[in-house]
């Protein structure tokens, strides 16, 4: 048995954790509401929730000795997305809800300030 955390879940915490600035509750909170607004339920089979926002929230409740891969898999996949969106934030980005909500989804809030800027 190993003990020992996987090494891409130690490197991908502190960036993951940098950026998801929403909680666990928070984010389940807002993944509820958001899948029962008007646009929640597309054609498709998907339940309106979003599951990468779900899997968010599992490692969000999660202490660090508690990671698997599959967990640093997520955190990555919810870095590289965060960091790609805000890289590419449209003009007005303040006033464009859908890409506010799409960042919001797996737990960033672009208009909450940066507690490290404070």
């Amino acid at each position: 048995m190993n003990d020992r955390i996987p090494a891409e879940a130690e490197l991908a915490w502190e960036d993951f954790h940098r950026l998801v600035n929403m909680t666990s509750d928070e984010l389940r909170t807002w993944l509820l509401t958001d899948a029962s607004g008007e646009e929640a339920f597309p054609a498709g089979p998907s339940p309106g929730v979003s599951e990468l926002g779900a899997r968010v929230v599992d490692v969000l409740r999660k202490r660090k000795v508690d990671l698997t891969e599959g967990d640093a898999e997520v955190m990555q996949e919810v870095v590289d997305y965060v960091e790609d969106r805000l890289e590419n934030r449209p003009p007005n980005a303040e006033r464009e809800e859908e890409w506010r909500h799409a960042l919001m989804s797996v737990g960033h809030d672009p208009l909450r300030p940066d507690p490290s800027s404070a």
